[in-house]
């Protein structure tokens, strides 16, 4: 990634270890500009920070997802009982089942229930991977808009053509490539500063809106976004009243407040492990309070990670 900037040491016993580098975009309320670290128009792959849009293109298409089932549409869930059993509504709502998912089979990310289907002996399934929320909310996009469902993961599908325009449209960038993402969906790519702003679009949409929406859900049921305990966006959205938090992989993060500042940070090594800290030392440096997280400043995406000392933000 070109034009990085430091943006964290990891510090053990006074001593400088390991550096990340990469970008973070801030977006003020007002919509300037209210932080730069590195080349935030440099376009990136957000991962899993794309799910809240792609779900907003699935409402746009007519599915009929609200509170739960809109939640995990933008979450990447850990494959506890209440997850999969959300996942399953969806689908059968729209007449569908599990084998309609095209995400590849997985087991739950959530220990305890992992342990269960290790002593079921039970083979892994698309319904435990964590993007199967989205996947089921795109199926029943499909089925409401009339498209075909076997082809819904195309970059071609009239579906995904809709969720790149609706990505460009919120973030007011053109998606300069198209990849491939984990789960096999197609994945935009768009510029922090870009995403920062589609962020800021959700957070300050009207009430009752489909962008709004989506926030909203995602704000009432942080439980489906992650887990019932130690992920760090439902964690995030626990502590930090109004706040949306959405990670993705490669080390990528997105924080939105409600009053609409929105942050996007890229670790360029793709870690995780300074995400969270270098967020949140970017809400705070725009003035955003959020010292009631102040212990999950080294956190990792899945949960607590062993930092000798701490971890130093070069904000």
């Amino acid at each position: 990634m070109s034009k990085s900037q430091k943006l964290a040491d990891v510090m053990r016993s006074g001593f400088v270890e390991s550096l990340h580098y990469g970008s973070v975009a801030g977006i003020m309320p007002d919509g300037s500009v209210g932080l730069r670290m590195g080349d935030i128009a440099q376009p990136i792959l957000p991962r899993s920070t794309a799910k809240p849009f792609q779900a907003l293109a699935c409402l746009r298409a007519g599915a009929g997802l609200s509170g739960t089932s809109l939640a995990i549409a933008a979450g990447s869930h850990i494959g506890e009982p209440l997850h999969t059993a959300v996942v399953a509504r969806v689908l059968a709502d729209a007449g569908l089942d599990e084998k309609a998912l095209r995400c590849p089979p997985s087991v739950p990310g959530h220990e305890s229930t992992r342990n269960e289907l290790i002593r079921r002996n039970e083979e892994p399934s698309p319904v435990y991977m964590n993007c199967s929320g989205k996947h089921a909310a795109m199926l029943a996009a499909c089925v409401a808009s009339g498209w075909p469902t076997e082809s819904y993961l195309d970059p071609r599908h009239p579906l995904q053509r809709l969720v790149c325009a609706v990505v460009g449209e919120a973030a007011g960038d053109a998606v300069e490539h198209v990849a491939v993402d984990g789960c096999g969906a197609p994945i935009f790519a768009i510029s922090p500063v870009g995403l920062a702003r589609a962020a800021r679009g959700l957070v300050l949409a009207e009430p009752g809106t489909a962008p709004r929406a989506v926030v909203d859900a995602m704000r009432a049921h942080p439980e489906f976004v992650g887990g019932t305990h130690n992920h760090v966006d439902t964690d995030l959205m626990r502590l930090v009243p109004g706040l949306v938090a959405k990670s993705g992989a490669e080390g990528t993060l997105l924080l939105a407040t409600e009053a609409g500042h929105a942050v996007v940070v890229k670790v360029s090594d793709g870690g995780a492990r300074a995400t969270v800290a270098v967020g949140l030392a970017a809400l705070d440096a725009m003035g955003v309070d959020v010292s009631a997280a102040h212990a999950l400043r080294s956190t990792s995406v899945m949960g607590p990670t062993r930092i000798a000392d701490a971890i130093r933000v070069a904000l």
